[in-house]
């Protein structure tokens, strides 16, 4: 049998099913092969909200969303060229996001009577068989049948066998797509290369779903994606939460301190917890605590003590951790604070995205209690991101808000990561001695930024006293005094602010630096914000796209930016929230655009968006 090659520039795949189908497994396997042959990626992992959602329900399907292409992009895509649905529950969720004329890659051992039920289907309906999806390209395989059949010879039960399907399904589309086995390979023995029977089981599986590929004459096509066109050096995938561990431990390294995690497990945040245990030989002390409250004390004890103290968590931890972040600024420490953001409020959707903290990290918290916040905007990104938020908060002595949300965390693109030696210096110093202008120790004497001095307990003459009741500035005794109190609030203020005049002025990401439009974006907006722009660009539209990594204080010159523009777009996961603060501090009719559904913003909707405003509709 002949088969012929048909070149793509850019295909979106979507896998899905049930939540213990391994879609994410199989979705991550290709997604590492793919950047392996140098080819642009983003990926989308979309997990249940319920932990244990009945087995072929539609709130128990499981999804990964992986986007591949010879062009650089930017987001996942807004809608698939493949589906593979492992169950009736998996295509029913996911049909609607799959383009007219897309392929379908079908289990059909799960769209028996019971699955078809499980997922609402009308008695006697069976989408595979009712010529509902003529206007799709089906491929209807037998997978749990075929792979039980490749694992004949193995003495597994037939739950054990089954556990295999995704193997065989990731087997097939890497013959579809040209992949090579090797890695996906490589990766099973060091998963399971204690338990051989599960190790040759799911090699055998993969096999067995590329050699169906190639030997059923149904398929005659392959298809290829070009490496794509991306600066020169050295690559590999990352997830968001990945970079922002690394960030954290290249900061500590270059920083000279020594590192240390007080954390409470939360979705979407515990990778991270997870990432920094494995790095001992680096110096990072890792502790999970009994609660959020805990996890943040810790990290302050340490910080007090000399070291990097970093929390981790998300909304819910963040409402937990307030009183103590209270402290940390009372007491003017460095402390990082990192909040992988879902939806809220209360326990939300704990596996859903979501931007809906911003007005948490400015204002949740009892008291005039400023902190400096900065957000990634992509999953490499929280490498950069989160590097420079060690360097603000180490360098102005501050607690600092660090945003990131689960769109970042669990999505992946290829890094260029740097050289140690292309990593800017943290520089750190300790106070170890009195100054010539002091008798005894005077903790809260500022220099020009109105930083205090960091001082390490223990040291000789440098003792002092910390804690959450007001100090009397200068010496740090505790003040009850009306305009002592007003004077520390407004320093603090100020102290924030200052930071303005040590970061980047802000630049346009793209457009003119006049115009008609810009669109104004932070965090996982990024991706849709900059394809929407650009082929609106294309078209002829006016439009501009600045992106904030800055979020307090903003950088200096934005309010300059901002009003070189007749219309101001903020797109935001939330209900609006970066634009009453935009609209409060430079007095700016912005306008804003809001999808608060748990899933990203996509460029299509983007697009007629920003033609709304240029034809001054909205």
């Amino acid at each position: 049998m002949s088969t012929t090659e048909e070149l793509l520039q850019d295909v979106v795949i979507k896998f899905a099913g049930d939540s213990g189908d391994g879609m994410q497994l199989t979705g991550s396997q290709f997604t590492n092969s793919t950047a392996l042959l140098g080819i642009d990626l983003a990926t989308f992992p979309d997990f249940p909200a319920e932990i244990r959602a009945p087995i072929g329900t539609l709130p128990g399907v499981s999804g990964f969303q992986l986007r591949f292409s010879s062009d650089r992009v930017f987001t996942p895509g807004d809608e698939c060229d493949v589906l593979v649905a492992m169950n009736a529950a998996a295509l029913k969720v996911n049909l609607k996001s799959l383009k007219k004329g897309g392929r379908i890659i079908a289990n059909t051992d799960g769209f028996d009577a019971k699955n078809l039920r499980l997922a609402n289907y009308p008695d006697g309906v069976n989408p595979l068989e009712d010529n509902s999806l003529t206007n799709y390209d089906l491929i209807k395989i037998d997978v749990t049948k075929l792979t039980r059949e490749a694992l004949k010879d193995f003495e597994m039960g037939t739950k054990e066998k089954d556990r295999a399907k995704n193997m065989f399904v990731l087997g097939f589309l890497y013959w579809m797509y040209g992949r090579n086995m090797d890695n996906t390979i490589d990766f099973l023995r060091e998963k399971f290369g204690k338990k051989d029977t599960i190790l040759q089981s799911n090699i055998r599986a993969l096999q067995a779903g590329f050699n169906y590929a190639d030997t059923t004459e149904t398929f005659t096509t392959r298809y290829r994606v070009e490496k794509a066109r991306m600066p020169a050096g050295t690559y590999r995938s990352i997830m968001g939460n990945q970079a922002l561990s690394y960030g954290l431990i290249a900061a500590a390294k270059k920083s000279g301190l020594q590192m240390f995690l007080g954390t409470y497990p939360i979705t979407p945040a515990s990778d991270i917890l997870h990432e920094l245990s494995k790095h001992k030989s680096f110096g990072i002390k890792t502790f999970q605590a009994e609660d959020e409250i805990a996890a943040i004390t810790s990290a302050i004890g340490a910080s007090y003590g000399g070291l990097l103290g970093v929390t981790t968590t998300s909304g819910p931890g963040m409402a937990l951790k307030t009183e103590a972040m209270g402290l940390a600024v009372m007491l003017e420490i460095p402390l990082i604070i990192i909040n992988i953001q879902r939806g809220g409020p209360s326990t939300g959707l704990p596996t859903k995205t979501e931007q809906s903290d911003l007005l948490q990290a400015y204002y949740g918290r009892n008291g005039e209690c400023p902190m400096p916040v900065i957000a990634a905007s992509t999953p490499s990104d929280c490498f950069e991101a989160i590097y420079e938020a060690v360097r603000v908060s180490v360098q102005h002595m501050t607690p600092i808000i660090f945003l990131s949300d689960g769109y970042i965390a669990n999505g992946a693109e290829p890094w260029k990561f740097p050289s140690a030696d292309e990593l800017q210096e943290i520089a750190v110093s300790f106070k170890t001695e009195l100054g010539a202008y002091e008798e005894k120790f005077m903790p809260y004497w500022r220099d020009e930024k109105l930083v205090r001095p960091w001082a390490v307990p223990g040291t000789p003459g440098l003792e002092h006293r910390v804690g959450g009741l007001e100090k009397q500035n200068i010496t740090g005794n505790i003040s009850y005094d009306p305009d002592n109190h007003q004077l520390m609030v407004k320093i603090r203020e100020e102290k924030v602010d200052k930071i303005a005049n040590y970061i980047p002025e802000q630049k346009l990401d793209s457009g003119p630096e006049k115009g008609k439009v810009l669109v104004l974006g932070w965090g996982s907006t990024f991706g849709a914000i900059k394809s929407a722009v650009a082929e609106l660009q294309e078209q002829g539209v006016e439009v501009s796209h600045a992106h904030l990594r800055y979020l307090r204080p903003f950088p200096r010159n934005l309010g300059e930016i901002i009003r070189n523009f007749d219309h101001v777009l903020i797109p935001e996961i939330n209900n609006g929230q970066l634009i009453k603060i935009i609209r409060d501090k430079y007095l700016v009719d912005a306008k804003g655009y809001n999808k608060i559904m748990g899933i990203p913003i996509t460029k299509g909707e983007l697009v007629e968006a920003i033609k709304k405003i240029a034809k001054d509709e909205l």
